[in-house]
Parts: C-alpha cells; sequence; structure tokens
C-alpha cells in the first residue's frame, strides 16, 4: 500500500530519505523546508537541500517562517496526508500539525534514544567519547525527541572517525531505515516502544564557543572533541602570531606522546600539550583560508616550542 506524505526536512542528511520514500512508490504530495537563507559573498538566496531534491521530481514546496497559526494547520491539513516524515526540518511542530496526519508524524533522529536528545546528537556523540550511536524512527510529541520508537539501527563509532563521517553513514542508513518504517507502517504493522526514563542526554545545539579546545581536558577528550566536531563547524583555538590572536580550527589530528603545560607547543611538527598527554595537529585551517598541513602552517607563522595555544 502506498501512501500519502508530507516530507518535512532541511539539510543533506534528510535527502536520502526523500530519495528513498519517492523510490518505493509512495505519494509526496508536499515537501516542507526551512525558507532560502543568504549565502555567498553575494548572499544571494539560497534553496536547501530537500527544496532543491523536492523540485527536480516537481513536488510542491512550502517554506512557512511559523506553523503555529491558524492558516499553516489549514493548508497542512489540506493536503490529506497519511503520515508526515520529520528529518533535520528544523522547525518544532505544534499540536494542530502533529494531529493532522491519520498516522501521525514519524521523525528519524540521529541517536539512540533516549541518549542525545535535540538538536547536534552526531557531533556531540563523538565529543563524548561514545562507542556507539545509531539512528531511529520515532512518533513525535509535543516534547523534545520523547516520542515512542518504533525501529533502530545501531552503529560503531570508530576510535578514529569524525562527524562528517558518521553522518554521511547515518543519513543513508536512516533513509533505508524510514522506508521501512513506512512499508510496516503501511501494513498496519508498525508498532512503537515507550523511551525509557533513564539515561536521558542532551545533544544541544553547537554554539560558537561549544569549538573552543580546552587544552587542559585529557588528550583523549581533545582528540574526541577535534573529531566531533570536524569538518564542520571546526574545534578551534586561538594564538598570537604577531598581529594579535588569531584564530584557527583544527580539522585533524591525534593522539600523541609527551608531556607539558597544557596549551603549550611542545613539538614545532604540530604536537600540543593537553591536561594529560598532547595531541599531535594535522590539519588546519585559518579564517578565509584554504586547509593545509598543520606542519607547514607552523612552518610558515614561525611558531616555536613553547609556544602557546589557548
Amino acid at each position: 500500500m502506498t501512501l500519502r506524505v508530507v516530507f518535512m526536512g532541511t539539510p543533506d542528511f534528510a535527502v536520502p530519505t526523500l530519495s528513498e520514500i519517492i523510490g518505493q512508490g509512495h505519494e509526496v504530495v508536499a515537501v516542507y523546508t526551512r525558507p532560502p537563507a543568504a549565502a555567498g559573498r553575494g548572499m544571494e538566496l539560497k534553496l536547501s537541500p530537500v527544496h532543491r531534491m523536492a523540485e527536480r521530481f516537481g513536488i510542491p514546496v512550502f517554506t512557512p517562517k511559523t506553523l503555529r497559526t491558524d492558516e499553516a494547520a489549514e493548508i497542512f491539513r489540506s493536503h490529506g496526508a497519511d503520515v508526515a516524515v520529520v528529518v533535520a526540518y528544523g522547525m518544532i511542530l505544534p499540536k494542530a500539525i502533529l494531529d493532522a496526519p491519520e498516522l501521525g508524524c514519524l521523525n528519524l533522529h540521529a541517536s539512540l534514544l533516549p541518549r542525545w536528545r535535540g538538536a547536534a546528537p552526531i557531533q556531540r556523540a563523538i565529543m563524548a567519547g561514545d562507542a556507539e550511536t545509531g539512528v531511529a524512527v520515532m512518533k513525535m510529541e509535543e516534547g523534545l525527541d520523547t516520542g515512542p520508537v518504533a525501529m533502530v539501527e545501531r552503529v560503531a563509532i570508530a576510535p578514529d572517525m569524525n562527524a562528517g563521517e558518521l553522518h554521511d553513514k547515518l543519513m543513508v542508513l536512516g533513509a533505508d531505515l524510514m522506508v521501512r518504517a513506512l512499508a510496516a507502517l503501511s501494513r498496519g504493522g508498525l508498532g512503537f516502544t515507550p523511551q525509557p526514563e533513564d539515561g536521558v542526554t542532551y545533544a544541544h545545539k553547537l554554539t560558537n564557543e561549544d569549538g573552543r579546545i580546552d587544552w587542559s581536558k585529557p588528550a583523549q577528550a581533545v582528540y574526541d572533541h577535534i573529531r566531533g566536531l570536524s569538518p564542520f563547524p571546526g574545534a578551534f583555538f586561538t594564538a598570537d602570531f604577531g598581529k594579535g590572536p588569531e584564530r584557527v580550527k583544527v580539522l585533524r589530528a591525534d593522539k600523541a606522546d609527551g608531556a607539558g603545560e597544557p596549551g603549550s607547543l611542545i613539538d614545532p611538527k604540530g604536537i600540543v600539550a593537553c591536561g594529560s598527554g598532547t595531541v599531535r595537529l594535522l590539519q588546519v585551517q585559518r579564517a578565509g583560508k584554504a586547509p593545509m598541513g598543520a606542519e607547514d602552517f607552523l612552518r610558515g607563522v614561525r611558531l616555536d616550542a613553547g609556544a602557546r595555544f589557548t
């Protein structure tokens, strides 16, 4: 049985799920995504990845700035959807929207709920040093990622995996999980299990200051922080190269041997001391510049052993 689906999503992470739903023959009657945003040097309005995908298939696209109006609810109900599928949409759904589809609203969330509810589950899992994560399909409620879970797929987080690599793995796995959930739903065979009350953690939205490296932490924690924010938005430190403090992103690093004052460069090849142990910087990026090898960077800015990063 095919379903009438309203799809709600915005970034690259959501695109494979939309593609798979279309490929499985379901009728996507409308796509909701965030409004075009100004980007680039010319600050031209740029359509979201989901918006571009929907246009390729001729699906009507809606970009409301709010869903909390009677008009928005009426338009949503007019689609006559059996189910709404939500993947990284970026807006909270009010009760009127949640109640509109006959079979409810299904959300694909990139964590093993109830761990890492919230906006940045992929980055937070790696930053915390988790060895495992996954994707979950849940039925949405008014609470933040609190709904009962239908299906889960688990993924090991390799010790050297960064957020970008995990993102790409989960978005493909999640697309497959969602279409399997829709197939079960269409047969009346999709069951839901309430989330346990124990083990709840929140993946709060990343702030600018979340990127700052705390060199006083152990080397493992610093390393996890760096890979959890790579390639975007990027962990960073500041240092003075002769013109005042400058921010430098660390895109790749590794653990190394040695010890020293936290934040001090103990080897001009890029080894920096942490609260315990050290990390070796492998790839960095200055503001407005292309990524480059850390050794080449340090040679270019003429930093010697003993320099301090904050």
